[in-house]
């Protein structure tokens, strides 16, 4: 593939990801984190993994040509990396940046049926990944570049995110629509105890498409409520409560702070969308925009999950947000239509154990949905829900019924 036919550059968190088989066990993940027990598990999966594998190999499968742009060491996990990606296509490795003498990021996946998975993660290259480390000419000759999980990347928060906020105003200056997605930190680590909050204030006025999910952004923005919701819901018992007015509240703040378009990972209730009220600034996202920038003005629309039969959730909000930007540039580029297209591959990922081998064809998923491919029902206290619009809530300022 010429580089000058790349459509989005992916560029951020690269890992090898080790993931072993877990079967359903008697007393779930507690009964088998138990000192000095043995527990036997399966056969181990080995895939390249982080927002560059993940989102990167997403749009690939989905026939959207993507360029990888991530950072490895010279050592036996980096050439393992290397191959994995040449495993589906020599184009895909081009573009990395090996820096020898530096190890290669790793994670082991945890992720038991119906369980949200645990990562055992070492950040390796990753954190001297910098603004320097960028190919702008490739950048450039894109259309979209899309960047993830800086909270995993020690040089994108140290310093309230100087080097972030100056890697995504170099690629905003190519003229692309720039993409941002986020990961929630150990908050007993350095990146768990940054800034979260002037990071963003400094990022996002160079962020077209912001892509966070809910409990990382409430844990950014407002980590007192956050703290609070886990005392007393627990850590997986937050997405319950992400009613329409903190998520709005959210959203707005966000797009206060520089954003175009906002959308919310809510796990398995689907993805929330908030979009700027300010023509000049949609008109501002560059190269891979919407054609009909009307339609994306003052929304607020909600798409749930088509269901799916679940093996494993590694890499699902990746392949989702690969879904999203292919919707740009694959469909008439509705909010709904793009949406749609987030949740599908969405769906599509979590039939897999690992995180991109379940991602069909383009042709093949829009067949699946137009074949009455059923959505999961809305469980969130979201007001304004209306049965048979497509699934999709429409929000209080935006009336307009979805046929």
């Amino acid at each position: 593939m010429a580089a000058d036919s790349i459509e989005v550059v992916v560029a951020g968190h690269l890992c090898l990801d080790v993931i072993p088989r877990i079967d359903a066990k008697d007393g779930g993940m507690r009964a088998m984190f138990v000192p000095g027990k043995l527990v036997e598990i399966g056969p181990a999966t080995i895939a390249t993994g982080g927002a560059v594998s993940n989102t990167g190999l997403a749009l690939h499968r989905l026939g959207v040509r993507a360029g990888l742009m991530g950072k490895i060491g010279g050592d036996g996990f980096g050439r393992a990396v290397l191959e994995r990606l040449r495993t589906y296509g020599d184009m895909l490795a081009e573009g990395m940046i090996v820096a020898e003498g530096e190890h290669t990021s790793y994670s082991i996946v945890i992720s038991p049926p119906g369980t949200d998975r645990v990562f055992l993660h070492c950040t390796g290259a990753n954190d001297t990944f910098a603004a320097d480390d960028l190919d702008l000419e490739a950048i450039g000759r894109a259309k979209l570049f899309h960047f993830g999980y800086p909270p995993l990347m020690r040089r994108m928060y140290e310093g309230t995110g100087e080097q972030l906020a100056k890697l995504l105003s170099r690629a905003k200056e190519r003229g692309v629509t720039v993409s941002l997605d986020m990961a929630r930190p150990d908050p007993a680590s350095d990146a768990g105890r940054a800034d979260w909050r002037e990071i963003l204030r400094r990022a996002l006025p160079h962020v077209d498409l912001f892509l966070p999910s809910f409990d990382e952004i409430l844990y950014m923005l407002r980590r007192e409520q956050y703290e609070e919701m886990v005392r007393k819901q627990g850590d997986s018992g937050l997405l319950p409560h992400a009613d329409g007015t903190l998520l709005r509240s959210i959203a707005d703040e966000l797009i206060a702070m520089g954003a175009a378009v906002v959308v919310l990972k809510l796990g398995e209730h689907g993805l929330y969308l908030r979009t700027a009220a300010d023509p000049e600034r949609l008109d501002r996202m560059g190269a891979g925009k919407p054609r009909d920038l009307g339609v994306w003005r003052c929304r607020e629309l909600l798409a749930p999950c088509y269901a799916a039969q679940v093996v494993g959730t590694t890499g699902a909000g990746d392949c989702t947000i690969a879904g999203f930007l292919a919707g740009l540039l694959r469909t008439d580029g509705t909010p709904e239509q793009v949406l749609d297209a987030a949740v599908a591959v969405g769906a599509y990922n979590v039939e897999q154990a690992d995180a991109v081998s379940g991602v069909p064809a383009w042709e093949q998923m829009r067949r699946r949905m137009e074949s009455g491919w059923a959505r999961r029902e809305n469980r969130l206290p979201l007001p304004g829900w209306i049965p048979g619009s497509g699934g999709l809530w429409i929000g209080p300022y935006d009336r307009t019924r979805i046929g």
